[in-house]
């Protein structure tokens, strides 16, 4: 063959396997699994896809997936080799899934990376430890401590943003003869409310659930000294009984507490926008909204024996299968850019944006978060309620997000300890009498250990 044939015939080879990767092109289609089951939910979801399809020419099928059966269903689609593309799931799998080899941390770095790393919040629960990202923060919540602004001023306290400040504001306020109580928190034993609220005091001591090497870490010197500030701070300068998720809530709506901590779901009610949770203050008869324009909010806060601010959180995230094409990524950039605000629009209350804004402008997406209408049986945006501070800080705090285990990789070690609610059981064994601080986190390591052994076997 001579020179001229043959880089005829390599030139025609190049067309042909171009025109195929072409068609390959053309035919892309991908699987994405969705934990957002509501109908008005899943509808915000088919609308984004519309969208990506209208633009891209690829096709997503949409699959709806029950979020307490999710870990077990990648389990078995895993060992049949069927992952989904991309998958919308909670942080507390994000480490395992990784480990299993069902996310790509390849993927999800480069969508990260392409999007604006900046611009991110929520990283610090993702990373997989050598500079890398194994899934991408789209939305989250967290845990907030509330707290009366207007009495606070009145009586010359400052904000409380460290236990100190915290306990001296709780003892100042208090008046129980006047059905007035320093703080209401959860001390409920049969609810994951209470742990969730606790470990944000203890994330805040400095108390991790295990070290880097998977070592229960419970029954430290931070670990006792953070439940006995809870517990001395809800018994105290806290309503008597049990306190819940319900009632917790009712009492600050009621004015009768000074601080409350609670998640960013309550932002719509405070500004009454659900009629089944008004506020019925005194003041709120005439301005329904009252609370919500007379509180301040503190996300971060920090204990003695702890390092920097933090705050409890709960992410969602877009995770990008080890068998995905690379049009997954697209697919990931476009929902958290083109799609972004009209997916945080379904539940502004409680989908934070970890993505705040863009390399060109840092702030876009918490701005355009605080004009989307939120609130059940009224809609108004958040921003009519709460000023721009508040939102400022509130998007600050996100950045500080952190829960026990995860970023050590211990998801498994989390869900058992969530299920089997040793913390709850312990606090209320505290708060009846019946156990010292040092009891307690003895009793709860020797629990989380157990628990650690058989989930081993």
């Amino acid at each position: 063959m001579n020179k001229r044939l043959l880089l005829v015939t390599l030139a025609l080879a190049m067309l042909m396997s171009l025109s195929g990767f072409a068609a390959a092109q053309d035919n892309v289609s991908l699987i994405f699994w969705s934990t957002e089951e509501q109908p008005e939910r899943a509808a915000a979801t088919q609308s984004i896809i519309a969208r990506f399809t209208e633009a891209t020419g690829i096709d997503v099928s949409l699959v709806l997936t029950n979020e307490d059966i999710l870990d077990s269903l990648m389990a078995a689609n895993l060992a049949a080799g069927t992952l989904p593309d991309v998958v919308f799931h909670p942080v507390d799998y994000a480490a395992s899934w990784y480990a299993d080899g069902i996310l790509s941390s390849e993927a999800a770095t480069a969508v990260i990376n392409d999007l604006g790393v900046d611009q991110f919040s929520g990283l610090n629960l993702v990373g997989n430890g050598m500079g890398d990202y194994v899934s991408v923060p789209t939305d989250g919540w967290g845990q907030l401590l509330i707290y009366r602004q207007d009495i606070f001023d009145a009586n010359g306290l400052e904000a409380p943003t460290d236990f100190d400040k915290i306990m001296a504001a709780a003892q100042a306020l208090n008046d129980p003869d006047n059905n007035f109580y320093g703080i209401v928190a959860a001390t409920d034993p049969s609810a994951v409310f209470t742990q969730q609220t606790f470990e944000h005091f203890a994330l805040a001591n400095g108390v991790q659930l295990t070290d880097d090497e998977g070592n229960v870490t419970l029954d430290t010197p931070q670990m006792v000294e953070a439940l006995q500030f809870y517990t001395d701070l809800v018994s105290q300068y806290g309503p008597p009984g049990v306190i819940d998720v319900v009632s917790s809530r009712a009492t600050y709506f009621a004015g009768q507490a000074a601080m409350l901590v609670w998640s960013p779901f309550i932002l719509d009610e405070m500004a009454g926008l659900r009629d089944a949770a008004l506020p019925n203050c005194p003041e709120c008869a005439d301005d329904p909204a009252f609370l919500a324009r007379n509180s301040g909010f503190v996300p971060a806060f920090v204990g003695p024996s702890g390092g920097e601010p933090v705050q409890y959180g709960q992410v969602s995230l877009m995770g990008i299968s080890t068998s995905a094409p690379p049009e997954a990524q697209e697919f990931v950039k476009f929902w958290l850019s083109d799609g972004y605000l009209d997916w945080l629009a379904v539940a502004p209350e409680g989908k934070f944006p970890m993505r705040r804004g863009t390399p060109d402008n840092p702030t876009e997406f918490v701005e355009g978060w605080s004009t989307l209408p939120a609130g059940v049986d009224r809609k108004a945006p958040l921003g009519d309620f709460y000023s721009q501070e508040v939102i400022n800080t509130i998007a600050e705090g996100a950045t500080g997000f952190a829960r026990w285990g995860l970023a050590q990789g211990q998801g498994q070690l989390v869900g058992g300890v969530y299920q089997e609610l040793v913390v709850p059981i312990a606090i209320a064994d505290m708060i009846s009498g019946g156990l010292s601080a040092e009891d307690a986190a003895a009793d709860i390591q020797a629990q989380v250990l157990d628990i650690q052994a058989a989930q081993m076997e």
